[in-house]
């Protein structure tokens, strides 16, 4: 099962003690999935068109708790590409479709096409969260968090699209509308954004799964730019070292390491001794010891010499 369809399964069993909120997430999902039949002998209905069954239930428990209409549930099956269910929750024609397309904010003026979100389902902001439920249901869908974090409602026109971003900004969210094959998107894609999301529509389980896998994310990434600056850290210790080794060799073999001060002389041989390890570890090995900023200085000090040996055209044999 995606992680779109936890989501909806999740969404689909809550309850509500409010009808004000049952109407405008039906309103939502109505919007989403619902086409309006016009033409039937017994006047207008009304079919709602769901792959996700527990949506389907929903939809049909809605219809006929709310406006008390005739509603029928059936199933066909899919024979081209994705051989699932589609579920389709019909209203037949009949005097009340009207009344449930008026209250579920369909109608505009009398006509019966609202190319925005009706302002009176979203007055409370307990119906502004249930709203953007419907939405999701109807029309939602997040990617799998463990590969990308992308979260998308598909809008039906331009007009809509605009009107479901600024009620998604309420929430101080920031919505995004892109196109796809000639499709109105509205989507985020921060992470941070898609988890208040959630939380706003009520997908608490689907939030807390969220959060665990942004948590494994962050360890696995955090653990990986600790070895890559471990392995870049180690390459530049080893290239740091062979360097100075050149330039050690070069000094022993055009000028000659006993016409070296005490102190040079020490730490050449130390470096020698030890070719790969770093300029700490070197220190250690001292006899006495001596810090890592002592034996750069003295690095330092070799390398001016090699640099002047090449200078006047003595190389590495």
């Amino acid at each position: 099962m995606s992680f779109s369809n936890e989501i909806k399964n999740e969404l689909a069993h809550l309850e509500y003690d409010r009808l004000c909120c049952e109407i405008a997430e039906l309103a939502g999902l109505v919007r989403m999935d619902g086409t309006i039949l016009i033409g039937s002998k017994k006047g207008i209905g009304l079919e709602l068109n769901t792959e996700n069954a527990a949506v389907a239930r929903k939809a049909f428990k809605g219809l006929k708790k709310i406006f008390h209409v005739e509603t029928e549930i059936t199933v066909q099956r899919r024979n081209r590409l994705k051989k699932n269910n589609v579920y389709l929750v019909r209203v037949p024609g009949q005097p009340k479709v009207m009344d449930v397309l008026d209250k579920l904010g369909l109608m505009k003026d009398g006509l019966m096409y609202n190319p925005e979100i009706s302002a009176a389902l979203v007055k409370k902001d307990c119906c502004k969260r249930s709203y953007l439920r419907g939405v999701f249901l109807g029309a939602g869908s997040l990617s799998d968090p463990m590969n990308s974090y992308h979260l998308e409602i598909v809008a039906n026109s331009e007009e809509y699209a605009d009107s479901l971003v600024q009620l998604i900004e309420t929430f101080g969210l920031h919505p995004k509308i892109s196109s796809r094959k000639n499709v109105l998107l509205v989507y985020l894609k921060e992470s941070e954004q898609i988890a208040d999301f959630l939380n706003i529509i009520g997908a608490h389980q689907a939030l807390l799964e969220l959060e665990n896998i942004r948590i494994q994310k962050g360890m696995r990434n955090q653990v990986n730019r600790l070895v890559n600056c471990e392995s870049a850290n180690m390459n530049k210790t080893i290239d740091a070292a062979y360097r100075q080794r050149m330039n050690i060799e070069l000094i022993q073999q055009h000028y000659g390491l006993e016409k070296l001060n005490e102190g040079l002389r020490a730490v050449a041989e130390a470096r020698l001794a030890y070719p790969e390890v770093s300029l700490k570890e070197l220190g250690t090995l001292m006899d006495p010891p001596i810090g890592k900023s002592g034996i750069n200085h003295r690095m330092r000090k070799l390398e001016e010499l090699a640099d002047e040996l090449r200078g006047k055209g003595y190389e590495n044999n």
